[in-house]
């Protein structure tokens, strides 16, 4: 009888998969802002593990990242065609299975049919078909769902959010119990904690978990909080609080909590508020990137990470263009579990 476990972010890497931004993706008008963004993320995972990079100029790139500094010789270009660069959302979700990788592809229709996914959809089918991922099992479900909604703590602990995982252009036709015992089954999940409050205004995910709330090791769960009740989101990032506040952990115990600062409202030139968060860290062997906003808390955020993560390097990038599409740096990454690589 196999034995599933989906392993916690903080667990042992092969790498970081990543897609180029290019002119056919909605960073078009900022490439130049955003282009640094992306060398600087995947310089400072190549100084430690492996960066899997879907780019179609592949050449260009390649001159690229070796200007900015990255390790090269740890980077691996794959000219496979995407929509867009939220490799967190359509790249492959690791489990393993008695032990060894593998690998779940699930649907991705654009965070519920916002927008056009058809590339994005098949890029993990045509990585593995690469030999990216070695000959690792490939499950494709027809389950829509997206890495950015799941947070585990690699002992049979799933924290989401509903206003995600039961958006009714995702799964329409599945209950709430449905989808648990999807994850339970999918994931070996034994338990599933659920979110019901909290978002972010200019937020395209449906409240994501991954800008929300971040498990961590030693039942710990770094999250935003909101201390101004004149801002639009107060009431509802408080509720979330109080929610985390009830949580237990396999043991009945409730979690430290690590409130995160809140970052200072930032606008698109059109008006809309957008979606800045320190809850969208990556967590990488050896390191933490955290992404800064060029804001008086960042130094703040970097220090109260650190105490989830006191082994390891946090390293702060200027995440500031990122979020103009409504993203920041853990949504462009896919963390690959050590055993999935080639």
């Amino acid at each position: 009888m196999s034995q599933r476990r989906f392993p916690a972010e903080w667990e042992d890497q092969d790498g970081v998969l990543l897609a180029w931004p290019h002119g056919d993706t909605d960073w078009q008008p900022i490439l130049d802002q955003v282009v640094p963004v992306y060398t600087e993320v995947i310089r400072q995972i190549s100084m430690r593990e492996t960066v899997v990079v879907l780019a179609t100029e592949t050449a260009g790139v390649q001159g690229l990242l070796r200007q900015a500094g990255a390790i090269m010789e740890n980077v691996r270009l794959y000219p496979i065609e995407t929509n867009d660069t939220w490799a967190r959302d359509f790249g492959p979700l690791a489990v393993m299975d008695s032990g060894k990788p593998h690998l779940l592809d699930f649907g991705f229709n654009g965070w519920g049919l916002k927008f056009a996914a058809n590339h994005d959809n098949l890029a993990t089918r045509r990585l593995h078909e690469s030999g990216a991922f070695r000959k690792l099992p490939l499950t494709t479900t027809g389950l829509i769902l997206e890495g950015g909604s799941l947070e585990s703590d690699g002992k049979g602990t799933i924290l989401t959010t509903s206003a995600c995982l039961l958006d009714p252009n995702r799964n329409p036709h599945l209950s709430r119990a449905e989808v648990e015992a999807a994850l339970h089954g999918l994931f070996g999940a034994n338990r599933v904690l659920w979110i019901e409050h909290g978002y972010l205004a200019g937020d395209d995910t449906d409240s994501h978990i991954d800008t929300l709330a971040r498990l961590c090791p030693n039942d710990t769960i770094a999250h935003v909080s909101c201390d101004n009740p004149a801002d639009e989101h107060y009431a509802e990032i408080t509720s979330m609080c109080h929610e985390l506040q009830g949580l237990r952990n396999c043991e009945g115990m409730a979690y430290r909590l690590l409130p995160l600062p809140w970052p200072k409202p930032r606008f698109a030139p059109d008006g809309h508020r957008l979606p800045a968060t320190y809850a969208n860290f990556l967590v990488i062997n050896g390191a933490v990137l955290v992404p800064t906003y060029r804001d008086p808390s960042d130094a703040s955020a970097l220090e109260i990470i650190a105490t989830a993560f006191p082994d390891r390097e946090i390293v702060g990038i200027d995440c500031l263009p990122l979020i103009q599409q409504h993203g920041s740096l853990h949504c462009i990454t896919m963390q690959l579990p050590r055993g999935v690589l080639a």
